[in-house]
């Protein structure tokens, strides 16, 4: 019964913790871009490796945006790829746009791994304009993207915008449970941001003051972490300028990237994103880690117990429908937003799914290693 009044408080903790951000979430205006003409200049960071079959669609719609060409740079910056990612890029024409590319050698210390945050470094380097935005060069953004950036930029002056992200999803099982994964994320990282109780972003959508980036010193301080570019920054950004932090939640924003093709690649991914928790200068979201990770060992524990007290399984189901059942306001509220509650349908359904990876990938990425874009990374 110990075990069992453990599952009972952990599960309350984590019961306010979603009607939290449930009500934080809704509390988020949405934002309708300006109609006058952006007068401020961007410049859009695309760091890739090995996106030969992505990163030409991803420069046709950053090339396509409603924003007026003197005011846009694109950079391009190929991370050593050892596909056709390079070619690909310098044979790319943009209309009246030059895009500025240049690639970056390998680095030959086995041990180096912030690779992505070195990417984002040269970027910045060789750009010009005031306001950085990064994406991912597996990405497609609507028309009214930057303008949009630009205008809640020059009506709020934030340093450091996180904005919306949605998986595209066929109807496979591994793609639909990774959408609907990707949907919980970024309803807590909107919540979280505007509620200014913790900091969550995603590096497919930011945009952020180039003064501010180097006014922390870029990366310096977590350039030996390999994950990071996106949230690490932002706690140190944050940090420097407080209450300057700000969430776009607008449809107009809404940037499409793609899921992972296979499993081990997708753990890969969560694994990579999990590794940088023990990092986090904000201390209170790793509690929040931590409370949603005891969490959900709870449900192990109580199946493994359930072999020796078999009720403990009867108790475990019933938690998963209590689990669904406090989470799914929350999780409508997100789908609605993003126009993805076709999705709802399989939520119960992934309830096991998501807690498994959840404890295997909490755990690996504080231990483990991994592969990504065809590099080993501990």
């Amino acid at each position: 019964m110990i075990l069992v009044y453990i599952s009972i408080i952990l599960f309350i903790g984590y019961s306010v913790l979603i009607v939290y951000y449930w009500c934080a979430w809704r509390s988020i205006p949405e934002y309708i871009a300006a109609e006058p003409e952006p007068t401020i200049g961007l410049s859009v960071v695309i760091p890739a490796r090995n996106e030969e079959k992505n990163i030409i669609n991803c420069l046709e719609s950053v090339c396509t945006q409603q924003y007026p060409y003197e005011l846009l740079q694109i950079v391009a910056i190929d991370d050593s790829s050892t596909d056709r990612t390079w070619d690909l890029v310098q044979h790319f024409h943009c209309d009246e746009k030059l895009i500025t590319s240049k690639r970056l050698a390998e680095v030959e210390d086995a041990g180096f791994s912030a690779h992505k945050k070195r990417a984002i470094e040269a970027g910045i380097a060789v750009s010009y304009n005031e306001v950085i935005v990064t994406t991912d060069a597996d990405c497609k953004h609507p028309g009214t993207w930057l303008k949009t950036i630009a205008s809640i930029y020059e009506e709020k002056r934030p340093v450091f915008i996180a904005a919306p992200v949605a998986l595209e999803n066929n109807s496979s099982v591994l793609q639909i449970f990774q959408a609907l994964d990707f949907l919980v994320l970024q309803g807590i990282t909107g919540a979280s941001v505007h509620k200014k109780v913790h900091s969550m972003c995603n590096g497919a959508n930011l945009a952020y003051e180039k003064r501010a980036f180097n006014a922390v010193g870029g990366f310096s301080g977590i350039n030996s972490i390999a994950s990071g570019d996106d949230i690490l920054l932002m706690h140190k950004i944050s940090r420097k300028y407080p209450g300057k932090v700000h969430y776009l939640k607008s449809k107009q924003a809404i940037v499409t990237s793609l899921p992972m093709q296979t499993w081990k690649e997708f753990l890969a991914q969560r694994i990579r994103w999990s590794s940088k928790a023990r990092f986090y200068n904000d201390k209170r979201i790793f509690w929040v880690l931590l409370l949603v990770y005891l969490f959900n060992r709870s449900f192990l524990a109580l199946v493994i117990a359930g072999f020796w007290v078999p009720i403990l399984w009867l108790y475990a189901g019933i938690l998963w429908i209590a689990k669904t059942i406090i989470e799914f306001p929350f999780v409508y509220s997100v789908a609605r937003f993003f126009d993805k509650l076709f999705l709802l349908k399989y939520f119960f359904f992934f309830q096991p799914m998501h807690i498994a990876y959840t404890i295997v990938a909490g755990l690996l990425g504080q231990f483990g290693k991994y592969e990504w874009k065809g590099r080993t990374v501990r």
